[in-house]
């Protein structure tokens, strides 16, 4: 398992590198450089000059290169021409935002699809099987902002049951110590703090969660219904195994490999930001801060943001590969 990891982690290097040559030619291409995208339209020379001199622009190209992956290996982001403050210190504050509303959305995601899938798949052409590939491709058309929007007029505006913006409720006095508001409140024992952040996480992981729900349903149900028919599966139920033995480890963990691939994929994807999500409900993670840095061509924040979804991926593969090796030990030899 060790040597897997470290092989992973060895062939990470070159994806990062290969990405942080193809980030260093965008911004030298960008139009009028970064100094324009810096100064804004209407930038004179000489403003444009002074600011390629302090960021040492002047320089042969394999300089700057060489300087901005130092920078990023120093995770020295730069600063947001926003906030005026360091993109690497502005990612710390709002990641863990990010995280509680992903996580919980895969969560659901999982908890939800997986079993469904699976029972759609075992009653195959029943009604069960009709209502969940029918709401699976509801759920991949409706658009997440539309459903969070949806979500957030009923249950928060009509109904009153949830709250409809941010973590927590202004004015909550909550101890920070990690950032992440459900787990402060459980570790200093503000359970109301804890459980306010839970009320603030529900609508919009939801809605979040629709799409990642829909996928897994609609790929737990195809692979079960090809490993349900492989020669292995007939011969355990011919040798007189238990039912439960022959769908549990025989039916359900084989089929678990190309869902682990998937819900690693879309662990990523959430993680990465949830732009319109955290957008709709003003959930102060990633994504919002995105949406604003690509108004505002707050180019130093998309840089350090592009390159946190990189590596998000690259780590959630890794993560995927080790869960490989769990449920089929045949992946460690290769």
């Amino acid at each position: 398992m060790l040597r897997l990891v470290v092989r992973r982690l060895l062939q990470l290097i070159p994806t990062l590198l290969g990405l942080s040559v193809l980030l260093f030619l965008w911004l030298d291409r960008l139009p009028g450089g970064p100094a324009s995208a810096i100064l804004g339209e209407k930038a004179t020379e000489a403003e444009v000059i002074r600011i390629n001199r302090a960021l040492g622009l002047d320089q042969p190209v394999y300089v700057q290169y060489w300087r901005f992956l130092k920078r990023i290996a120093e995770l020295d982001l730069g600063t947001s021409t926003q906030t005026g403050q360091p993109v690497w210190d502005e990612f710390v504050l709002r990641f863990p935002a990010t995280v509680e509303l992903a996580l919980l959305a895969i969560l659901i995601a999982v908890a939800v699809g997986i079993p469904l899938g699976y029972l759609a798949a075992r009653h195959r052409g029943g009604w069960l099987d009709v209502t969940a590939v029918s709401g699976s491709l509801v759920g991949i058309c409706i658009p997440v902002f539309f459903l969070a929007l949806i979500l957030k007029q009923i249950f928060a505006v009509e109904l009153g049951i949830f709250p409809s913006y941010g973590r927590q409720e202004t004015g909550l006095d909550a101890t920070s110590v990690t950032g992440f508001a459900v787990l402060d409140g459980v570790l200093t024992g503000e359970l109301d703090a804890a459980w306010d952040a839970i009320m603030h996480l529900i609508l919009p992981s939801a809605a979040l969660a629709s799409i990642p729900l829909a996928v897994i349903v609609r790929m737990t149900r195809a692979s079960v219904l090809e490993v349900q028919d492989e020669d292995y599966v007939r011969t355990a139920e011919a040798k007189g195994l238990k039912r439960s033995v022959v769908r549990g480890r025989h039916v359900l963990r084989n089929a678990m490999l190309p869902v682990v691939t998937a819900v690693g994929l879309l662990t990523g994807s959430l993680l990465s930001g949830a732009v319109l999500t955290e957008s709709v409900f003003a959930f102060g993670g990633i994504g919002s801060f995105l949406w604003t840095a690509i108004g505002g061509r707050d180019y130093p924040v998309l840089v350090g943001f592009i390159m946190f979804i990189a590596l998000v991926y690259v780590l959630i593969n890794l993560l995927v590969d080790v869960a490989y090796s769990l449920i089929d030990p045949r992946v460690r030899v290769y």
